[in-house]
């Protein structure tokens, strides 16, 4: 399922959305036990058109959203993106209920790349 999504945001990437990659995606990749798919998921990122930096402010409010319940990484990977105004994707259906659900206080779409 995670591939099906990458190459929907690839291809839609490639029509009408910008990439945007972070320091929280790339060590995610890093912790990738299969060295080809590392080197694959990596390659993607080339088409990037931005990085986010995670700085105090995305730390701060990734610790608001992990106090929502939402997963360490899932909160970074949230504040990362509302801090430059991107739709989140994620294949997580109930991240994206509880994302939705919480939308008064959190600033930014989400979505599922496959729906």
């Amino acid at each position: 399922m995670e591939a099906e999504a990458v190459i929907e945001i690839l291809k839609r990437c490639m029509a009408d959305w910008n990439l945007i990659g972070s320091e929280i995606i790339e060590y995610e990749i890093e912790q990738t036990p299969n060295e080809e798919r590392i080197e694959a998921i990596k390659s993607f990122l080339t088409f990037a058109d931005e990085r986010v930096m995670i700085d105090k402010k995305i730390i701060t409010r990734a610790h608001m959203f992990h106090g929502m319940g939402i997963d360490t990484f899932d909160a970074l990977h949230l504040a990362s993106a509302e801090s430059v105004g991107a739709v989140f994707l994620s294949t997580d259906d109930s991240l994206i209920r509880h994302i939705n659900k919480h939308n008064d206080t959190i600033h930014l779409e989400a979505n599922n790349p496959l729906m």
